[in-house]
């Protein structure tokens, strides 16, 4: 019975950005994917996207109501349990946390509900997640690059340095920024490879775009910003990495960086 890679990936929004680039990129490298989100409609315009772009590609959605532990923790037993339609095995071998929480308030504006939403996020869904991956990972065979999983996580600037209007937003990534190093160190001697990335600039998403003031200078200048199709590119690269050479932190930022 033959056995499929599968990635898992966490936070995809609407598609434009990170999560979505990744599901297109590891569905074209012959992945099965998962995608976990807020918001089943969302999630299924992403899935038909990844379909669409890449031939063959098995997409599942698998929308949850919040970023809590328990949901995080719950969502792999439908993943589990579900039934891929080319049939075979499947194996959880790659799984992306990009969930993220963009509070950006002055201190005194930071309210008890937005510190919880950032600690959902960035704590405890990492934690659930990372509980249900890392046993997967345990089940799995040693593969020819001589591990049994990756895990990636997504970070930002604000998790290596603080600045006005990201005290929570800071607080929470930093948390990320040390459950992937401990990680990475708890689990490394058991071939599973732990990977946080540094996202140090603006990314091209619909989003960031409707931000801009030349929106056209934005979309078209690759120096000035973030392409998401090239941040997955350097997921997939970290999931190819054999165990003599693991990257546990990549720094990701475009060639006229200037914070």
């Amino acid at each position: 019975m033959s056995t499929r890679p599968l990635i898992v990936i966490v936070g995809v929004g609407n598609g434009s950005g990170t999560g979505g680039a990744t599901a297109r990129v590891f569905a074209k490298a012959g992945y099965r994917v998962a995608l976990i989100a807020r918001g089943a409609d969302k999630l299924k315009k992403v899935a038909d996207d990844v379909v669409a772009i890449a031939s063959g590609a098995e997409v599942a959605t698998f929308p949850i109501e919040s970023y809590s532990f328990k949901a995080l923790t719950d969502v792999f037993n439908a993943i589990r349990s579900y039934s891929w339609p080319s049939g075979g095995r499947t194996e959880i071998r790659v799984a992306l946390y990009n969930a993220g929480a963009g509070v950006r308030k002055s201190f005194l504006d930071v309210s008890e509900k937005d510190i919880q939403v950032v600690v959902d996020a960035n704590i405890n869904g990492a934690f659930g997640f990372s509980h249900q991956v890392i046993k997967e990972f345990k089940k799995n065979e040693i593969d020819a690059k001589g591990k049994r999983g990756t895990l990636i996580f997504t970070g930002a600037t604000a998790s290596i340095r603080g600045n006005v209007t990201t005290s929570i937003f800071s607080a929470g990534k930093h948390a990320l920024r040390a459950l992937s190093q401990s990680l990475n160190k708890e689990f490394g001697k058991e071939n599973i490879h732990v990977a946080h990335s540094i996202i140090d600039g603006a990314i091209l998403t619909d989003t960031q775009l409707s931000r801009q003031e030349d929106a056209n200078e934005f979309s078209s200048n690759p120096n000035i910003r973030l392409d998401p199709a090239s941040i997955a590119t350097g997921y997939l690269y970290l999931a190819n990495q054999d165990r003599s050479a693991w990257t546990w932190e990549l720094d990701l930022r475009p060639a006229h960086e200037k914070w």
